[in-house]
């Protein structure tokens, strides 16, 4: 049986799967990235895992979703964040091909995401998509007939840095600036704070919590607004760990963006929720090697 090892590498926990020919998840493991320790520890980590499972399994290709800027082509990191020291630079597809003998792609997470929502999740109806993914900070991915639009130079949709003021939008509207406002709010350390816990306790009645939500919502609104008038997608997806509180967020969004678009977009622009979650990392990657080794 034809298995691919996929690997979803972030800045926090290194994630990895077998998945099989009909994008099936057979097995799945998970463990710290150690992200401190940089990027040539990551890329040994990578191969110490490869040449472990394919001892085990019939591999017939590695697919990788990572944080930072991926040529997709060259399949290595052209720019990363400090969170991982000495990743820019760092040629997983050359390395893992040499070392095993296997072919590798590499694709950015986000991108690797919106595959994912694009060919079998939330957007799979939709010519034209747009994916946002909300953690610590703000990704965002394009999808033209099922395919990453990449740009000139693959740093298309990198909508985090967009200016927002005097800031960008990722400091805005992340769940690091929801958790950064609740706790000023508060007057307590941050590290009292998380995502989870504020959610819960602005569906108990917390005003401030609820301010705060509120706040991110309406920069959210106003920045997806503002792409919608230059790509004018079919549907916008909105994906990361407080995504996951649709119940909670979908009526705010409704309310909230209808301040932004006009009624002509807002009414052929459906706004939507990830569905492949914690999965689709791996899913994305494994598309993203089918799309690039088809016939």
């Amino acid at each position: 049986m034809s298995t691919y090892l996929c690997f979803d590498i972030g800045g926090t926990n290194l994630k990895y799967a077998l998945v099989n020919e009909s994008a099936e998840i057979l097995q799945q493991w998970e463990q710290p990235t150690q992200a401190h320790l940089g990027g040539p520890f990551i890329l040994q980590t990578v191969c110490d895992i490869i040449e472990q499972l394919k001892q085990e399994n019939e591999l017939v290709g590695v697919a990788i979703s990572t944080a930072g800027m991926v040529d997709p082509n060259e399949g290595s990191i052209f720019y990363a964040g400090p969170q991982i020291p000495n990743y820019a630079g760092t040629q997983f597809k050359k390395v893992i091909e040499e070392k095993f003998a296997l072919p590798c792609e590499v694709e950015n997470d986000v991108n690797c995401a919106g595959l994912a929502e694009g060919i079998s999740g939330a957007g799979k109806e939709a010519k034209i998509s747009l994916c946002l993914t909300i953690g610590t900070g703000i990704g965002g991915c394009i999808l033209l007939d099922k395919k990453v639009f990449h740009g000139f130079s693959n740093s298309a949709c990198e909508v985090g840095y967009m200016h927002h003021g005097k800031v960008s939008f990722q400091d805005l509207a992340s769940t690091t600036a929801l958790v950064q406002r609740v706790s000023q709010l508060k007057q307590e350390n941050i590290s009292e704070w998380n995502g989870r816990k504020i959610f819960e306790l602005a569906k108990s009645g917390d005003v401030q919590c609820e301010k705060a939500i509120q706040e991110m919502v309406n920069v959210l609104c106003e920045g997806i607004s503002n792409i919608c008038y230059v790509l004018n997608p079919q549907v916008v997806i909105l994906g990361g760990g407080i995504m996951s509180q649709a119940e909670y967020l979908e009526p705010l969004f409704a309310k909230t963006l209808s301040q932004y678009l006009v009624s002509s977009i807002l009414e052929k622009t459906t706004l939507t929720f990830a569905t492949h979650q914690n999965n689709a990392g791996f899913l994305g990657a494994f598309y993203h090697f089918k799309q690039k080794h088809e016939k």
